[in-house]
């Protein structure tokens, strides 16, 4: 039973996870998007530096005093009953450099039904998992240098079995501000199970990530580029349906070459008046729309869109990510400043 347990909870991570890097290390649901601004911006963006506290999450570099008592919640609703939350919040004790965080993760996959190997129905079962972080970030006084690490309590229960870990991700932010342009480099998951599913260590998902982010003077753009999973070069896999046939009537595995799989590390998003009360946000990662896209037919695999809405001292956003023609995902948010 627990291998099919196993077998099906990695089947779905896998979705989660927009592809073959995921699947290899238990609690995939951190690399999760964190919210709709960082969906509709294609992904994993870890260079926005302003009051959106959400951004602690990627990066616990980013955390800073303009976060100061703001409140985050978002929610979204994946494939079938499985649903997904985040919830973040910052408290600044010292204006210059004390700034402090905590943020909660949570992912409900449903009820399922049970059955043994022989087929009979058994009893039903679900599966959740959760995680408790905080954070703290650091500017390096007299330079635009700013350092950031967070920590996080790790809980997951699939069926009967439990797991409990811990991992910590480390941030760097610089900013050149005369030209608006910030670089960001994040570890993430450095951590291990403190308890296992069944006597089994396992890794958990570490990720190398890097991004740039520029606001343009005289154009209200706001660009963002990133650099995922750099810890694996190779990254791509041969979709068998892309197979070239023979004339034999053998089929040779697709090649991916190397500027397919360079692209497949990338993600880029534009904010449009990023500053302003209503922004729009446009986003495509490499990896999702090529690894979901289907031969002879256009169904933009990898696009995503949002905007974010704020009134006085409440802002919405939303977003919406195009995977295939049967499954698309939408993630909603509220951050509300107690200021």
């Amino acid at each position: 039973m627990l291998k099919k347990v196993i077998l099906f909870f990695t089947i779905l991570i896998c979705s989660f996870s927009f592809g073959q890097v995921g699947g290899r290390y238990t609690y995939q649901f951190l690399n999760l998007t964190t919210s709709p601004r960082q969906a509709a911006l294609g992904g994993d963006i870890i260079t926005i530096y302003d009051e959106d506290v959400n951004q602690a999450m990627s990066n616990p570099a980013l955390i800073n005093a303009d976060m100061d008592n703001h409140l985050a919640m978002n929610y979204g609703s994946y494939y079938g009953e499985a649903s997904y939350g985040t919830a973040s919040y910052a408290y600044t004790y010292d204006r210059h450099y004390q700034t402090f965080y905590a943020g909660v993760t949570y992912v409900n996959y449903g009820t399922f039904e049970g059955y043994d190997e022989n087929g009979q129905a058994t009893s039903n079962f679900s599966g959740s998992e959760g995680a408790l972080s905080f954070g703290y970030a650091y500017n390096v006084p007299y330079t635009n240098f700013f350092i950031g690490a967070s920590g996080k309590l790790i809980t997951s229960s699939l069926e009967t079995y439990n797991s409990i870990g811990g991992a910590v991700d480390l941030g760097f932010l610089y900013l050149i501000e005369e030209k608006n342009l910030n670089f960001g480099l994040v570890f993430r998951n450095i951590g291990t199970q403190f308890t296992t599913y069944s006597g089994i260590k396992e890794n958990l998902p570490f990720e190398i990530v890097a991004g740039i982010s520029q606001e343009l003077e005289h154009v209200p753009i706001r660009w963002h580029l990133t650099l995922e999973n750099l810890q694996q070069w190779d990254i791509s896999f041969s979709n068998p349906v892309r197979g070239e046939t023979n004339i034999d009537g053998s089929t040779s595995p697709e090649k991916v070459s190397f500027l397919n799989n360079t692209l497949r590390h990338v993600a880029f998003g534009v904010e449009l008046f990023p500053k302003k009360a209503f922004n729009f946000r446009i986003g495509y990662n490499f990896r999702r729309g090529e690894e979901l896209r289907v031969d002879e037919q256009r169904n933009f695999s990898g696009v995503s869109l949002g905007f974010g809405l704020k009134l006085n001292k409440l802002r919405f956003n939303y977003s919406y990510s195009r995977y295939t023609l049967a499954a698309n995902t939408s993630l909603f948010g509220l951050t509300l400043n107690f200021q």
